[in-house]
């Protein structure tokens, strides 16, 4: 029995790294079956944690996080440590994922402490990135970057080329928010070469979506167009529903600078059901400033100050500083106050945006 499991487990693990992901997913499901019905344990451990891994891919974070907590349970059964620290560093991920970064920031650093001992450097650099991104998050952008060059040397150090990739990637982001989009663009190239070489489809996706963005704030939206299209079909693929949502909210910024009002609120209606749907309050709110934006150029200023008022409320709650000086900007304009209080409020977080009124150019 136990040769049948690693086989299906075998099986399921190609159709991920395919990024196959819903047929992985009945594969490792038959496996787990399998495993706790014979008290296999180390099955029911490989079978929870990828699909723990899958679900966050897809946006499942609830269910990643309850299948995370299992397969922590089965660590400690087996004293599996290493493994403990992988579940602590996804459940990390899945909470940075729905907005509560404090607590993501807790349990990365309690997994970075068990590879700092087990002395894994790869196992260091994945925890490096992983609280980038919630330093990110959480709108500290200087120690975001700082946090992600940490994690790009050590898994070069490493060898890790898909490693490097993903920081290259979180950098890129990064930089582009602090309004650095020669270097963002530069990142995000780097990556996207390392992807294809790589076969990495989500990769592929995730640094098309990034150069189209770089091309955003460059004001050429022709090209940016083109790299958000590929992004999308390469995430409908995988069945990536959030990072398939952000490319769509990026295509809603393009239709809102050009005044196509129509298409712009097509793609944040969509956008919008898909992140309620995976409860992510940060896509929430930026839809909700987006539609604001349309709103006023349409003339309709109490709309607008709703929705920006809205979203101020919802980054607010979240502590994401940077959502807050986004709302904030917004609502001075909508105002019609050209206050000092727009600049100073980015500069604060280490940002250099020149918000110059509506329409705004999103980072």
């Amino acid at each position: 029995m136990e040769s049948k499991i690693y086989e299906l487990i075998k099986n399921a693990e190609r159709l991920r790294e395919k990024s196959q992901y819903k047929d992985s997913l009945d594969l490792f499901k038959k496996a787990l079956s399998l495993s706790k019905k014979h008290g296999i344990l180390d099955g029911v451990l490989d079978a929870t944690i990828a699909m723990a891994d899958i679900y966050r891919m897809v946006g499942g974070f609830d269910s990643a996080i309850k299948n995370y907590e299992d397969a922590l349970e089965a660590c400690e059964a087996l004293g599996n440590k290493l493994t403990a620290a992988d579940c602590m560093a996804g459940i990390g991920l899945s909470l940075r994922a729905i907005g509560m970064w404090k607590e993501a920031i807790r349990f990365i650093k309690s997994a970075r402490k068990i590879y700092e001992k087990e002395k894994d450097k790869k196992g260091v650099a994945f925890s490096l990135w992983a609280e980038a991104g919630a330093l990110r998050v959480a709108g500290n952008i200087p120690g975001a970057i700082e946090k992600f060059r940490e994690s790009k040397n050590i898994f070069g150090r490493s060898k890790d080329k898909s490693g490097v990739a993903y920081a290259l990637c979180g950098l890129g982001g990064t930089h582009r928010i602090a309004g650095k989009f020669k270097d963002s663009m530069d990142y995000y190239i780097k990556a996207n070469e390392t992807f294809k070489g790589l076969k990495d489809k989500f990769g592929t996706a995730y640094s098309h979506c990034g150069i189209g963005n770089a091309l955003r704030m460059k004001d050429n939206y022709a090209d940016a167009v083109k790299h958000f299209n590929r992004a999308a079909v390469l995430y409908k693929e995988i069945g990536d529903i959030v990072s398939y949502s952000y490319t769509v909210w990026s295509l809603a910024n393009v239709y809102k600078i050009k005044r196509d009002f129509v298409n712009a609120r097509s793609y944040i209606n969509k956008a919008l059901r898909n992140f309620k749907k995976t409860k992510d309050p940060r896509g929430i709110i930026y839809c909700g400033l987006t539609l604001g934006e349309v709103e006023f150029m349409e003339g309709k200023r109490k709309a607008a100050v709703k929705s920006f008022l809205s979203a101020l409320a919802n980054a607010e709650k979240h502590d994401f500083k940077l959502e807050t000086c986004h709302s904030m900007m917004l609502l001075t304009a909508a105002g019609g106050s050209q206050t000092a209080v727009k600049t100073a409020c980015y500069k604060k977080i280490g940002v250099d945006l020149n918000f110059a009124g509506i329409p705004f150019n999103m980072p």
